[in-house]
């Protein structure tokens, strides 16, 4: 039996690596970032006009258009996107995450970082890579309760939106999300 956990731990480790880990011949060009993200963020004000209202106000907006996530047990995410600063792309970034726990599936979505203030924005090139929930708070919002939110009653320095999501991933876990600046 022990032998057989360890058979589905390892089964596991190298299906989510070969769904989520970065592969450089896979990897997108920066002409496909740029159109994943204006599309991304396109969508996103379509659907929400806080995030909209954000957007003009924000220092910088970090879009990952279509992150890839699955494990069994074990499991990861692998996403590249975009940074926008006054309508154009200034960097380009991934985000990685690895986690343990309860869980099992395969999912794909994407998430936008609005950056309100210049710290905030600053915080991005402090190190190599840094990881979600280390340093500036992040508001996570859902679509349906923006609504009643206005830019007014928002004083966070990044708020998070995610969006698209498609397949199913459930279960609890520990899990930490590394994103860093990669060059395109």
């Amino acid at each position: 039996m022990r032998y057989f956990h360890l058979t589905a731990l390892l089964l596991t480790l190298l299906v989510a690596c070969v769904f989520v880990c970065p592969d450089r011949a896979a990897a997108a060009s920066a002409a496909e970032i740029n159109h994943d993200v204006k599309s991304a963020i396109d969508k996103l004000y379509a659907k929400s006009a806080t995030a909209r209202a954000l957007g003009e106000k924000a220092k910088g907006i970090l879009v990952f258009p279509g992150i890839v996530k699955a494990g069994f047990i074990v499991g990861g995410q692998y996403g590249e996107g975009g940074l926008i600063e006054g309508g154009k792309i200034a960097g380009y970034y991934s985000t990685v995450q690895a986690s343990y726990g309860l869980q099992a599936g395969v999912q794909k979505f994407g998430y936008a970082l609005f950056f309100m203030t210049d710290s905030a924005l600053k915080w991005i090139d402090k190190s190599d890579g840094w990881e979600l929930g280390v340093g500036p708070s992040i508001v996570v919002v859902d679509i349906g309760a923006a609504t009643s939110m206005t830019t007014t009653t928002l004083q966070s320095e990044i708020y998070a939106f995610f969006f698209d999501q498609k397949g199913l991933m459930g279960g609890l876990g520990i899990a930490g999300t590394k994103v860093t600046r990669i060059e395109k």
